[in-house]
Formats: structure tokens, C-alpha cells, sequence
């Protein structure tokens, strides 16, 4: 694995999160605190999987999401009797790194960033979500650790469920894609490469022409593969609920680990529309996918990857 606090697109808020790596490191307790959502969960299993592997005290609490707490409740947390709170607040907008409070313990926030990319390496700004800075972390408490590894190919996953792409290409996204590809966390392959994607991710796409296309694809040349994908899309071309730069990444940037055969956008879409509604529900349903997480490396269940 490649540090990611000295890729360029961590580096403005590295300063941050060294820190933050430090407190953890000289705690004997850690407390870890999350929202009882998808993103909160890819958040602390990142951290909870370095803990495993070298063997730091922790403990777990998933709270409830703000859609589940009164529109004006602020979030609370107790101070712990000892050890230290690490508090991971996902759903908080975007801060600038230089207007965060002190606050006793860790607090994990999506920070304002930039990248340069393009051959006139132009600026462009983003937003790094909790799950980065939390692999960002986990890495480095466990650089060698068997579930750090295992869960590493999912940290670009909170930034696919924020909202960024859905209105223009997001940056980070793409400098987390372009990290992970080239420490080979993750294959980026286009749709038809994926053997059992999940249907309904993109409106209006012809089913059975994609599996026919999924057939015919070992033998097509590159030019071919472009005519053929570029006529796939067409008629999702008209529906709005898509927006262009997402749909761009769910026909042509497809993330696999090694040769599964979901590709980790699929295990999310799958894990979102299954999340349970239920206040109490959803703290027991975090809990026990992140166990299985946890000991498989795999987001979605047996019985899921058939859906």
C-alpha cells in the first residue's frame, strides 16, 4: 500500500491527520463513534481493522443518523472515563482544515482539498470524506495488517455516495481511483467486464444487449469495444436522473478486487437500497455487516450477490 498522507490530493490537510494518527497511536482506549449508515460504516471498519491487526484497544458505537434525529439536535458525545473518543462525523459539510475547533480527542470531518490534474495541471478543488482519512490513518497504524489490506480497495466508496458526482466530476474521486489502480488495490475495468453486475444502476439500459455484449467482448478490438459501449448507452442518455459524469463511471470506470465477480459500486447500490429504516434497526444492521466485513473482506452477503 502507498502512503496516501503524501499523495497530492491528502497532502493540504496531511498536517491534519498525522496528528490525529498520533493521538490515536498514544491512547490506550479508543472509542470509536460512527453514524449507523453505509458511509459511516465504511468509515470505522477501516479503523476498527487496524485495531484488529495491531492490537489496539477499542470500542464500537454506531449513533443514529441525522434523518433519524430532530432537525435542530446537535450531535453528543460523552467524554469517555478513559481512553479517547474518535468520532467519525460523516454527514457534516465540507470544513476548510484551518477552521476546525480543538477538540479533546479525534473528530473526523470532510475537509476541503485540491488536486492538480490534466496536462496544463490546473487546480481543482474537492472534498476528502471521512472514509479516505480513516484508510488514510489505518494504513499506517497497520501497514502490514491481513483486514487493512482486505478493506482497502473500498475507500473510494464514501466518495461515490456523496453527492459530487451527481453534478460534475469529482476530482478526488478520480485521484483515489488513479491511487488505488496503481498500488493495485483495485482493476478499473469497463462495464462489460464485470461478470455479474447489478441491474438497475443505470435507467434504461438494455439488459440482454449487455450480455450479449458481455459474450462478444474477449474477441472485439479496442475501436470496436468503443462503438459497441457508446451504442449500449444511448437510450440512458435521455433519462436526467443520471448525471453524466456518473454515468460515465458506472459504464466505463468499474472497480474490482483481484477477480471478483461484483464490482464494488454493485455491493454498494446493494447495501444502500437494503439498509433498513428503522432507527433501532439500522444500529443492529451497521454492527453486524461490519462484522462480516470485517472477517470476510467482502461487503455484500452469499444470498445478496445473486440480487
Amino acid at each position: 500500500m502507498r502512503d496516501l498522507l503524501s499523495s497530492p490530493f491528502v497532502q493540504p490537510v496531511s498536517d491534519k491527520l498525522q496528528a490525529d494518527l498520533e493521538c490515536i497511536k498514544s491512547s490506550e482506549l479508543i472509542h470509536l463513534h460512527a453514524p449507523a449508515n453505509l458511509e459511516g460504516l465504511l468509515a470505522i471498519g477501516q479503523l476498527e481493522a487496524a485495531c484488529l491487526d495491531a492490537g489496539i484497544k477499542y470500542r464500537r458505537r454506531f449513533y443514529l443518523p441525522k434523518h433519524h434525529r430532530p432537525r435542530d439536535e446537535l450531535l453528543e458525545i460523552s467524554s469517555p472515563s478513559s481512553g479517547v473518543n474518535v468520532v467519525i462525523a460523516s454527514e457534516e459539510d465540507t470544513w476548510q482544515v484551518d477552521d476546525l475547533a480543538d477538540v479533546d480527542g479525534v473528530n473526523f470531518v470532510p475537509l476541503a482539498t485540491s488536486v492538480q490534474m490534466g496536462s496544463q495541471h490546473r487546480i481543482h478543488h474537492g472534498s476528502l470524506d471521512c472514509v479516505i482519512q480513516c484508510a488514510a490513518i489505518a494504513a499506517l497504524l497497520a501497514p502490514n495488517g491481513r483486514r487493512v489490506r482486505k478493506l482497502r480497495p473500498y475507500l473510494s466508496l464514501g466518495l461515490w455516495l456523496r453527492g459530487a458526482l451527481d453534478t460534475t466530476l469529482d476530482p478526488i474521486h478520480s485521484a483515489a481511483l488513479l491511487h488505488l489502480k496503481e498500488e493495485g488495490s483495485v482493476r478499473i475495468v469497463p462495464l462489460p467486464e464485470v461478470i455479474q453486475p447489478r441491474q438497475g444502476m443505470i435507467p434504461h439500459l438494455p439488459e440482454r444487449r449487455l450480455m450479449k455484449l458481455q459474450k462478444a467482448w474477449p474477441g472485439m478490438n479496442v475501436d470496436e469495444r468503443k462503438q459497441a459501449l457508446s451504442e449500449l448507452i444511448l437510450p440512458c442518455l435521455t433519462d436526467s436522473s443520471l448525471s453524466t459524469p456518473r454515468l460515465e463511471e458506472l459504464v466505463w470506470k468499474r472497480m474490482l478486487v483481484g477477480e471478483e465477480k461484483i464490482d464494488l459500486a454493485s455491493q454498494a447500490d446493494a447495501l444502500r437500497e437494503g439498509w433498513p429504516e428503522d432507527a433501532d434497526a439500522s444500529r443492529l444492521h451497521a454492527a453486524k455487516r461490519l462484522d462480516h466485513w470485517l472477517r470476510t473482506g467482502f461487503l455484500m452477503l452469499e444470498d445478496e450477490a445473486t440480487v
